[in-house]
């Protein structure tokens, strides 16, 4: 059968496994079990993470390198598979990784893929001919001392590390721009909302201050998460007990594979648990998904703060990034928020497939690691990717209609709590009520009916006070 990828005229060799044999393109550098992989698995159309195929080539690096140290690899053959590693890892060759990222098999497919990539390019140093398994097998050689049980879950988590370190720094940069513009915002008064309703005044800074604190304690969270993240059962290759890896390989491979790759990985202390359980990357998908939340309901607040521009809250500006109507001149919409809900939404089902992955796990292996992988990886980049936007696009940039702020909290009733220690909750209702009826302030009936003076009116509806604890302590007199 023909293959499409450099297929053209450069004919085809014949490779045989278990199920049969197939012509594969004599060009490539994969082989039979990934082009049957291939066939069997096209469900997204899309490549493999690149991060994933990276970490897999330093498994296989650490272990060509380990398996010789022990004496099971003659050291042409480790030194051969090495070289090959090394141009992989410099970013040749990743054409030729070939399969889907959901796949059957735990990740089989994903595994031989990187084994028969390595094996051939590791053939060609030696001055064979790609296919030609005899020089280096893919099975005996490249995957010594291995499974794909214990190499795959492994690469996973070096993956999941090394993508969620790069969500943490754009958080940090979000957590900083909300700081900037709390520092900012600190003096602009405007009405604090409970249930879209009036409520009391509020600082916008403190406002921006809260979601910076928000933003802080998920990476706290994730951090947290991470840590589990970091143990790995490399070593212990079918299912934990070790089977055909010699005793100084499982004691070298780990700090040989963090020494490589620099991703702080330790040997998890039992290799059975870290082969069958995956609550390790529910837990990391968990916090992941908070902050999305925390991310959507910030950008709801800025799309509801920004709206308008003149029959909304309009209290503060969204930079203008593009134009927001194809029939509707001089519209402009929150484009930017409205992408940072789209990805909480997304992010919140792939969350949900994860918890269903992790738990359909059986005796002693999951076979549900590519889905999990495929939707971790997609929810931590689209995460990292949407702070970036966020605070390149939209943070950095707002700025605060201190006047439309001012007027707003002026003609609020909700300003009528403040007058409630010194004239009492009921009369408090009673003028609110008026106010709400009438339309008139509640600064000027307090005033009018003489209830209390226009100083210590004043004195209590001063907006700034009204953010901060203390006015309440002076018992003002009724007059």
């Amino acid at each position: 059968m023909k293959n499409s990828l450099d297929d053209k005229e450069e004919g085809y060799r014949l490779e045989k496994d278990i199920i049969g044999e197939l012509n594969v393109s004599r060009n490539a550098y994969y082989g039979i079990q990934s082009l049957r992989a291939k066939e069997n698995f096209n469900i997204t159309g899309l490549k493999m993470h690149p991060e994933i195929i990276k970490n897999l080539v330093y498994i296989k690096k650490a272990a060509a390198i380990t398996n010789f140290e022990a004496g099971l690899l003659d050291e042409t053959i480790a030194m051969a598979i090495v070289q090959a590693c090394d141009e992989l890892l410099k970013g040749k060759l990743l054409e030729y990784f070939i399969v889907d990222p959901i796949q059957g098999g735990a990740g089989t497919s994903l595994n031989m893929n990187a084994n028969e990539v390595i094996a051939n390019r590791a053939i060609e140093i030696l001055g064979g001919e790609k296919g030609d398994y005899s020089l280096i097998n893919p099975n005996d050689h490249v995957n010594c001392g291995q499974s794909t049980n214990d190499v795959i879950p492994t690469a996973g988590k070096m993956t999941c590390f090394v993508l969620t370190k790069k969500a943490l720094k754009q958080l940090g940069r979000l957590y900083k721009a909300f700081e900037e513009k709390a520092k900012e915002f600190d003096h602009v008064i405007k009405m604090g909302r409970t249930q879209l309703q009036d409520a009391v005044p509020i600082r916008l800074g403190q406002e921006f201050h809260a979601y910076a604190t928000a933003v802080r304690r998920d990476m706290i969270r994730i951090e947290k998460a991470l840590e589990e993240i970091r143990y790995v059962n490399l070593g212990g290759t079918a299912i934990g007990t070790g089977i055909n890896a010699d005793e100084q390989y499982m004691k070298r491979i780990v700090p040989k594979l963090k020494e490589l790759s620099g991703i702080d990985v330790i040997q998890a202390s039992d290799l059975f648990d870290a082969t069958q359980s995956l609550d390790s990357f529910v837990a990391v998908s968990g916090t992941v998904k908070a902050c999305a939340v925390t991310l959507s309901k910030i950008a709801s607040d800025l799309r509801l703060m920004s709206s308008g521009p003149r029959t909304g809250f309009g209290e503060i500006n969204l930079p203008a990034r593009q134009n927001g109507s194809s029939i509707m001149p001089g519209k402009v919409n929150p484009v930017i928020p409205e992408v940072v809900n789209q990805v909480a939404f997304h992010i919140i089902g792939n969350d949900l497939t994860i918890t269903l992955a992790a738990e359909a796990g059986q005796l002693e292996l999951n076979a549900f690691e590519p889905i999990v992988f495929y939707s971790l990886f997609q929810s931590i980049d689209t995460l990292t990717y949407a702070v970036q936007t966020f605070v390149d696009h939209c943070i950095t940039g707002i700025t605060a209609n201190e006047e439309r702020c001012r007027q707003l909290v002026e003609n609020s009733v909700g300003v009528i709590t403040a007058l409630c220690p010194h004239i009492g909750y009921r009369d408090s209702a009673e003028i609110a009520k008026e106010a709400i009826r009438t339309g008139r302030p509640v600064r000027e009936l307090i005033i009018k009916k003489g209830i209390l003076s226009p100083a210590d009116v004043n004195l209590v509806l001063d907006p700034m006070n009204m953010t901060k604890p203390g006015i309440a302590k002076k018992k003002l007199l009724r007059k």
